[in-house]
């Protein structure tokens, strides 16, 4: 049995694409996941399946939103050890100020072309830095993100990939509830 995190894009922004957690659980138990958890409104999912593909698992689980409410959503599924890995390696971790809201991850479902990412990093956005490791890209904003032009459709447009972004309060929770 594997332990995964999925991560949905888009969904409760803004009354858009609402879907209540709760909902949500019992829809994914119909793909016979175990021990589902959720975590806040914005579409993070813990749960345990037979080891499998990835890309599969999210395909699923885009396929059940899409039969259940009827619009598209992105998932991106990670293992927790692969969530782990993001978390422990922390490009900015002597140079933050340790405020989770400035510090966010945005999760690729591809590892971009190098040319897409030397577009991204051609955005100028006051003191906001990007660095890509991997899946993932660690955006600090020492103003907020609120502030940001590394928006993640900005990032998708630019990338050419599909990608959500949590903020790293959300990572490392999402970290402790799959290792729980």
């Amino acid at each position: 049995m594997g332990k995964y995190i999925a991560i949905l894009r888009g969904i409760n922004v803004s009354g858009q694409k609402k879907i209540k957690m709760a909902e949500l659980k019992a829809h994914l138990s119909e793909l016979d996941f175990g021990n589902i958890q959720t975590y806040i409104q914005s579409g993070n999912v813990i749960f345990d399946f037979t080891e499998t593909d990835a890309k599969i698992l999210a395909g699923n689980i885009s396929a059940k939103i899409k039969e259940k409410y009827g619009f598209d959503v992105p998932v991106i599924v990670k293992t927790v050890a692969e969530f782990e890995e993001v978390a422990n390696h922390n490009p900015y971790d002597s140079t933050w100020d340790n405020d989770d809201r400035k510090l966010l991850v945005t999760f690729l479902d591809e590892i971009p072309a190098a040319e897409n990412f030397e577009k991204l990093q051609a955005v100028k956005s006051g003191e906001d830095k990007v660095v890509l490791v991997g899946k993932a890209i660690y955006l600090h904003c020492p103003n907020g993100y609120g502030t940001t032009k590394f928006s993640n459709n900005l990032i998708e447009q630019k990338l050419k990939v599909i990608a959500t972004t949590r903020n790293w309060r959300t990572v490392n929770k999402l970290v402790e509830m799959g290792k729980g």
